[in-house]
């Protein structure tokens, strides 16, 4: 049986909303059902009309469609719901959800500020639903492959960590102008205390801390806003320090004009190093201190189980990123199914990111305002 599942957000011109509902679609293991998809209850319709859904479950609000969908029989009503609006529109709908018995997948960052996701975090506890949260790259299966060899001990303990996320586009002032993406993500209003560290900063946090599995504890950080006008951070760094004397640094920036969206990871230990590309998100290079660099490839016969598992294609087929989101769609389709047949066991035996992780997101990006702004500069994360 597919998962029946609700969509807030995610109407016309919305680029992400488009590709949850693909990454959705990718394995048949949902069906949706039911959409609140704008706050203007025309283009809702419209968007509802365009999926081909049941007019009476194209909802003006996502009150009214949590609202009325929890008064439909069980074998009708949504199981689940996907969030795809902007982050100042994040909480509220997500503990309604949770408050009406509805399990939630998120888009990242997890709500507007760390107090706001404090409060999600203490619904999901209180309601023990499964909930998750679409940090994409962790979907990558030569990223699962690269956290199997660390935690394995293939490069040893580790010492150092980079990622970096440059990004170009916002190099000119769109927002001005009414582009939709850039409005909302450079408004405090909509976007909150973050820009580039809030938009793409978080995912680059969220990724050290995967692979590696060592939390972020203390940031040196500096926040930048290059575009005269902008309200909003366009370009972030810091020096980070990790668990177990691990240091590191990370990089996010939009405003480097000609870049696409080149995210990349190197992580050394004292046996050797990773380094993985988006641009290349096939490969993963593992290179040892005492011999010459291997590549591992997704689909072929030798990755681990923990790569395998999310592999659909033989090797050199690409694979990329609606594949990657699907992996957390995926994921969460078989908590959900195991929760409503009480095999249900914990968040971490799935392998997606959870309400945890969004926190902790959080706590990265205030973090980082607070250490851009002190003299200081050292600061610890603000759990």
């Amino acid at each position: 049986m597919k998962i029946r599942l609700g969509m807030i957000g995610g109407g016309p011109g919305s680029f992400i909303g488009a590709v949850h509902r693909k990454a959705a679609a990718l394995d048949a293991m949902y069906e949706l059902v039911c959409g609140s998809f704008s706050s203007n209850p025309e283009k809702s319709k419209e968007t509802g009309s365009g999926l081909q859904l049941d007019p009476d479950r194209v909802y003006g609000s996502y009150q009214e469609m949590i609202s009325r969908e929890s008064a439909l029989d069980a074998d009708l009503r949504m199981q689940a719901v996907s969030i795809v609006t902007p982050n100042h529109l994040h909480a509220g709908p997500a503990i309604m959800a949770l408050e009406h018995g509805f399990h939630v997948i998120i888009d990242k960052p997890l709500a507007f500020s760390l107090d706001e996701a404090r409060q999600i975090q203490a619904a999901v506890k209180k309601t023990g639903l499964v909930f998750a949260l679409t940090h994409t790259y962790a979907g990558y299966p030569m990223i699962k492959e690269a956290r199997n060899l660390v935690r394995t001990g293939k490069i040893g303990t580790l010492r150092k960590i980079f990622v970096e996320y440059p990004q170009g586009w916002l190099s000119a002032h769109l927002e001005k102008d009414g582009q939709k993406q850039a409005s909302w993500r450079t408004d405090p209003s909509m976007s909150g205390a973050g820009g580039s560290v809030g938009d793409i900063g978080t995912h680059a946090a969220h990724l050290a801390e995967y692979v590696s599995g060592l939390k972020i504890v203390q940031v040196c950080g500096e926040l930048n806003t290059k575009v005269e006008g902008r309200l909003l951070d366009d370009d972030a760094a810091a020096l980070l320090r990790f668990e177990n004397g691990v240091s590191g640094v990370l990089m996010a920036t939009q405003i480097a004009a000609g870049e696409e969206n080149n995210l990349k990871m190197r992580i050394y230990g004292e046996k050797g190093g990773l380094e993985w590309s988006h641009a290349d998100p096939n490969t993963l290079l593992l290179k040892p201190a005492d011999g010459p660099v291997q590549v591992y490839r997704t689909g072929s016969g030798y990755v681990s189980d923990a790569a395998a598992k999310f592999t659909r294609l033989p090797a050199g087929h690409p694979e990329g990123y609606i594949e990657a989101f699907a992996n957390i769609y995926t994921a969460f389709a078989e908590a959900v199914t195991d929760h409503t047949s009480g095999r249900y066991r914990s968040a971490a035996d799935y392998d997606f990111p959870t309400v945890d992780e969004g926190v902790r997101g959080m706590a990265f990006i205030e973090t980082m305002v607070a250490s851009s702004a002190s003299d200081k500069k050292w600061t610890n994360l603000s759990l």
